[in-house]
């Protein structure tokens, strides 16, 4: 029989184990809420990608953001690296006794998390590598269910209530970029990019989105390898131009969000419950934007996460420039 959980009053401290990546970082933000809330006396840390500790940085709910620097980590060398990297690790100051939650559930999160030393390691019932060999203890979730409501089984399972309406995203509030105009009131923001294969908007219907949208200001926002941009008067080109705070900032500011499936929806869907994601061949139940007033294009057609059919969440569409001008009327509609 599994070992009874603890209780988080028994403990000073805790350490999130959730390096990456950006989009599962928003996710597991409402079940650290959670423990902020229940137990306000624990000094609770998070260990991040250095690329993604800027969103966590200033939080009222983390007191102190540990970079994971997993880019060095790569290949060989990055495995030698990955194993002096546990020295410092282990030395880093704590408050005894300290509880390990491991919201990644990979090898590397695995070994973190043992390499900590804290007695108490707790991990979710979905890790996969080998993870859960590193645990003291296991919380059942089912692995077809949203990232979001996985992860909230684990406070769940430290006796901790979450009621829905207390399922919220505390993001920073972002900075304004450098230069940017007074001239951009009630603006859309677009994020048409990802590193995802298949989720980016091709051209053309980057084009036609853009087009069905004018002349009403739009901000295009992002990264991407491609030189190519869309034209028109009403265009405002601020990708490869922003932070992860000055990106939050414009989500925030904006009259409405449009992003693909990318860590940039997540945070749209966040900060501005006027967004719409958009998803190719992803199933918008487990990876879709979380909040209810969020809409979702999907299938060839635009609702909220919920109401979309098992077959409608498995199928797999490219969109099309029409498409992309539906959306766009759509949006104009809903302003």
């Amino acid at each position: 029989m599994p070992a009874a959980l603890p209780s988080l009053r028994d403990f000073r401290s805790a350490i999130m184990i959730k390096p990456s990546s950006l989009g599962d970082i928003v996710h597991t933000l409402p079940a650290v809420k959670a423990l902020r809330e229940a137990q306000p006396h624990l000094k609770i840390r998070w260990l991040a990608n250095t690329e993604w500790m800027p969103i966590l940085q200033g939080s009222p709910l983390i007191d102190e953001v540990i970079p994971f620097p997993r880019k060095t980590f790569r290949g060989l060398a990055g495995l030698l690296r990955f194993w002096n990297w546990r020295r410092t690790w282990m030395c880093l100051p704590r408050e005894e006794p300290e509880i390990v939650l491991d919201f990644q559930g990979l090898l590397r999160s695995g070994l973190a998390s043992s390499w900590r030393g804290s007695r108490s390691v707790v991990g979710l019932s979905d890790a996969r590598e080998g993870a859960r060999w590193f645990y003291n203890h296991t919380v059942p979730v089912d692995a077809g269910a949203h990232a979001v409501d996985r992860y909230l089984e684990l406070p769940r399972a430290l006796g901790i209530q979450i009621e829905p309406e207390d399922i919220t995203f505390e993001l920073t509030p972002g900075t304004p970029p450098a230069g940017w105009p007074e001239s951009l009131p009630g603006f859309i923001a677009l994020h048409p990019w990802s590193r995802g294969e298949g989720k980016s908007l091709s051209n053309l219907a980057l084009q036609a989105l853009c087009d069905s949208l004018a002349p009403h200001p739009v901000v295009l926002v992002g990264m991407t390898d491609d030189k190519t941009r869309p034209t028109g008067a009403h265009l405002h080109d601020w990708s490869h131009r922003t932070s992860l705070p000055e990106l939050i900032w414009i989500m925030r500011q904006a009259k409405f969000c449009i992003s693909v499936d990318s860590g940039p929806m997540h945070i749209a869907a966040a900060v501005n419950p006027r967004t719409l994601g958009i998803h190719t061949w992803s199933d918008p139940r487990k990876v879709g934007p979380y909040p209810r007033e969020v809409h979702v294009w999907k299938a060839g057609r635009i609702a909220r996460r919920g109401d979309f059919s098992p077959e409608e969440c498995q199928a797999e569409a490219v969109v099309s420039d029409q498409d992309a001008k539906g959306m766009g009327e759509w949006v104009l509609k809903a302003l």
